[in-house]
């Protein structure tokens, strides 16, 4: 069981990518912010920016869960995965509400991508050492 929890986690990442799009879609329709503009309405900004940051975040996450996972920690590599989504979306939900709020998520999160990269990096030098 345990080593199905990074794809959960991967699914989960998906999944909250795919509702940052949604929230930008909508604050675009709502506040009228025509594409290609990614500015306009304060909350549409932070909308915008949300998607981006948890991209940005993204791109560095789940390349160190699966290099956790791969290199014998698929149950840690799953529970810091977790911590990462959870952070993720706790930063999103708060900064769409006020910017000045994403800090606690933002933390959540860093500790859960740091903590899942320190497994894939100890992993890595462990296999080169024991081959």
């Amino acid at each position: 069981m345990s080593q199905h929890l990074p794809a959960l986690v991967v699914l989960l990442t998906v999944l909250l990518q795919f509702g940052t799009a949604i929230a930008v879609g909508r604050a675009r329709s709502k506040y009228g912010i025509k594409a290609p503009a990614t500015s306009g309405h304060p909350a549409f900004d932070r909308a915008f920016r949300v998607q981006m940051n948890t991209l940005e975040s993204t791109l560095m996450f789940l390349p160190s869960l699966w290099l956790a996972a791969h290199y014998g920690f698929a149950a840690w590599a799953g529970i810091t995965g977790l911590v990462w989504v959870a952070g993720r979306a706790w930063y999103a939900a708060a900064y769409l509400q006020d910017a000045a709020r994403r800090e606690g998520g933002f933390a959540l999160g860093s500790i859960g991508w740091l903590a899942t990269l320190a497994l894939g990096v100890y992993g890595l030098i462990r296999a080169f050492v024991l081959s």
